[in-house]
């Protein structure tokens, strides 16, 4: 027999078996990226995976209707929350009340708008490089922290139902609400009107809203009873009419008009 030959035939076999061993991996390794269970997906597939909606999530919508029968087209900033009205089993886990945040920073309030359920602490970090002074007389809570330094913080306990309005002592343009709920259901619209709330157990509720722009006795008049099952987690859409609100330059926390030193950058 030719060496030569049979040396052939040798190196035929092993580039032979090196294809197809090649072929079978990038074969099994596709089926496995998009078989089921396997926790593997495509990247194909996961372009167009949806997550599900959580078993113990309700959602709705909420519009704003203006003047005559006009619907605004930023519907965000509405808070709608739920009270029980039985024995309904909270799915929320844990008796400790969480802490929040509302930070001062670039001479705002973020968030504007804050939603905590009663009795919380509500911690104020001032991220500016300036002093700060937030108080609130107005409705809700009433409390005045003082001033305080760039770095510094200081707390509030929450533990009065309703809207506090915020304000900066020394900068006029800082305006903020911390809305006290007596639930911990709650959650605010979207622009589109849109709204989620974690942690509802089948049960009987009453549906409330708030909603900064609209009278008390509007928002009174849209509570409603609502009934949770495992087959209904749509709550009813509602429709809140807005008030027209005509902006007031409002006082400081002495009642007397600001001093107009405070509008300098560097203080």
């Amino acid at each position: 027999m030719n060496p030569i030959s049979n040396k052939s035939r040798i190196l035929f076999c092993v580039i032979a078996g090196a294809v197809l061993a090649i072929a079978t991996g990038s074969s099994v390794a596709t089926r496995g990226a998009n078989a089921p269970g396997t926790g593997v997906t495509s990247r194909s597939n996961a372009a167009v995976r949806t997550p599900r909606p959580r078993p113990d999530e309700v959602t709705g919508e909420v519009t704003l209707t203006q003047s005559g029968s006009d619907t605004a087209p930023d519907a965000s900033q509405v808070v709608v929350w739920l009270t029980s009205s039985g024995s309904t089993t909270s799915a929320q886990g844990g008796a400790d009340k969480p802490r929040y945040r509302l930070v001062q920073h670039n001479k705002r309030f973020e968030p504007s708008l804050l939603v905590v359920p009663v009795g919380s602490v509500v911690d104020f970090p001032n991220q500016d490089p300036w002093f700060h002074n937030v108080f609130s007389l107005y409705r809700g809570k009433r409390f005045d922290v003082g001033l305080y330094q760039a770095g510094a913080q200081r707390s509030v306990h929450f533990d009065r139902i309703g809207p506090s309005y915020l304000f900066c002592n020394i900068h006029p343009e800082m305006t903020g609400v911390v809305l006290a709920v007596d639930s911990k259901l709650f959650s605010i619209s979207d622009k589109a009107g849109r709204y989620a709330i974690d942690g509802v157990a089948p049960g009987k509720y009453t549906m409330h809203v708030w909603y900064e722009n609209a009278k008390p006795e509007s928002l009174a008049n849209l509570q409603r009873s609502i009934v949770v099952d495992d087959t209904t987690r749509t709550l009813p859409t509602v429709s809140v009419p807005v008030v027209k609100q005509i902006q007031k330059e409002h006082k400081n926390k002495y009642g007397q008009d600001y001093d107009p030193d405070a509008m300098n950058p560097d203080y």
